[in-house]
């Protein structure tokens, strides 16, 4: 049993806190910019309605004996700081912390973390708001983390078959990366995941991912050679009515990802001496929205 504070209880977040409170094992805080109203999420196996505590502002109080024993950060990457504005009152020097952001920079987005006690991960499943405010889970929790300690008790807090632990951490984070990455033409098109079931964007989207696999080969990850195969396995098994979160924050009017998911192929695309026109094209159009 664990004490578990959740900032960020959007889509990935909702999921999140439905997966740990099947288990019937933690005890579940849940921190975020207003109050929930309709914590409810359509998973795989059924619906689930959410049930813990909800903090809405840093200065709250936590419960009388109540201490986390793992913050998970749920947020999107452009409300780190945000995120961080809830350590002082949740973390204690026994704290683990688990990121669950977009991008390969996690643990640099929080450099004043104890680093070992930091587990950063991946989320491998789709999951979106509907409009009548429910979280609508597609697939089963799917989660991947390093082979550390903080990341094997990570994984510990889930069901079993939930998170898999990996030697080459690296190579999945950027393999993620190419997906996220490619999925802008839905962005800038304002399509769901159809879009690239289509010949001539499904192309754009691979030529795009190619530029990511190229600086993450720089960057010491082994990834397909074949990535555009690599991609049409992958969104071929996706509704073709799915929207990926960059999509759903252009048509909602908030912030985007664009750097978290593009703009880091383009700078480090720049160290290592790599052209990436089309993500610097894609990000140049996003920003200007």
């Amino acid at each position: 049993m664990a004490n578990i504070a959740i900032i960020g209880v959007g889509a990935i977040g909702s999921t999140i806190a439905a997966a740990l409170q099947q288990t019937g094992r933690h005890k579940l805080v849940l921190c975020t910019r207003r109050a929930l109203t309709h914590p409810r999420v359509e998973t795989p196996s059924g619906t689930v309605e959410i049930q813990a505590l909800n903090l809405t502002d840093p200065t709250q109080s936590l419960p009388e004996g109540w201490s986390a024993d793992w913050v998970l950060v749920v947020t999107k990457t452009y409300a780190t700081e945000a995120a961080a504005a809830w350590f002082p009152l949740l973390l204690s020097p026994e704290t683990k912390v688990a990121i669950l952001q977009n991008g390969v920079e996690h643990r640099d987005r929080f450099p004043d973390l104890a680093q070992h006690r930091v587990a950063p991960v991946i989320v491998q499943y789709p999951a979106e708001r509907k409009p009548d405010g429910d979280i609508l889970q597609r697939n089963p929790v799917s989660l991947d983390v390093e082979n550390t300690e903080a990341a094997r008790a990570f994984a510990a807090l889930f069901a079993p078959g939930e998170v898999r632990t990996h030697e080459d951490f690296l190579s999945i984070a950027w393999r993620k990366l190419c997906v996220n990455a490619a999925g802008v033409v839905s962005a800038l098109t304002l399509r769901p995941v159809a879009i690239l079931q289509q010949e001539a964007p499904a192309r754009l989207a691979k030529e795009i991912a190619e530029e990511c696999a190229a600086v993450g080969r720089a960057e010491g990850a082994t990834l397909p050679e074949d990535v555009g195969q690599y991609l049409r396995d992958f969104y071929a098994a996706i509704s073709p009515d799915s929207i990926n979160s960059l999509l759903a924050d252009r048509q909602a009017g908030r912030p985007m990802e664009s750097d978290a998911r593009n703009g880091v192929i383009v700078r480090l695309g720049e160290k290592h001496g790599i052209a990436t026109p089309l993500n610097r094209m894609a990000v140049t159009l996003l920003e200007a929205k």
